[in-house]
């Protein structure tokens, strides 16, 4: 696996809209302008890439309890399915329901979405508030595969605790790392 970095979007930037679907309830979801809420957290992940797995025990119990604070969360797979079939919608559906995640886990086909947030990497972390202007980009927590430091979620808390406190942005914010979208 080659470890990539996420862009880092300029913080600031306006959320990009899209319609995505979603695999589980074969229904398209929205996000746009006009979606209401105190934050918004849009996270690029995939089934296969062994960076989402070693969090895959921890974010669903930490971005559930972030929809009862009314910050609506969306999480995207943009891989190529043809390439990477343990991507592929249909396991997309299985591993939401196998989570037991509370929102969207979408599919973006035709990778627009992925490209339009500049996502670089799996997992890709992406916090805009309630104006949809980018609060925190980063990495979930300092925890890699291999490297014996408990996955705690500790950075994309103390930023979502920070923009709901109506706090800056956290000063040091530490790009996510994890394998490349696969691009079609």
């Amino acid at each position: 696996m080659v470890a990539t970095q996420s862009s880092m979007l300029p913080l600031g930037t306006t959320a990009p809209s899209f319609s995505l679907l979603d695999p589980r309830s074969k229904e398209f979801v929205s996000f746009s302008n006009k979606s209401e809420g105190r934050g918004f957290l849009i996270g690029f992940i995939c089934n296969h890439c062994p960076y989402v797995i070693h969090l895959k025990d921890h974010f669903p119990f930490l971005f559930n309890s972030f929809l009862e604070k009314h910050i609506k969360v969306f999480l995207i797979s943009s891989n190529d399915p043809v390439k990477y079939p343990d991507d592929s919608p249909e396991k997309m559906a299985i591993e939401a329901i196998n989570l037991e995640i509370e929102f969207p886990y979408l599919f973006d086909a035709d990778q627009g979405v992925a490209k339009s947030y500049q996502a670089a990497c799996t997992p890709d972390f992406f916090l805009f508030n309630e104006n949809q202007e980018l609060f925190y980009r980063g990495q979930y927590d300092a925890s890699r595969p291999g490297n014996n430091i408990n996955v705690t979620g500790e950075d994309i808390s103390n930023a979502t605790n920070r923009m709901l406190n109506g706090d800056n942005s956290p000063a040091n914010q530490i790009p996510s790392i994890g394998c490349n979208i696969k691009w079609k």
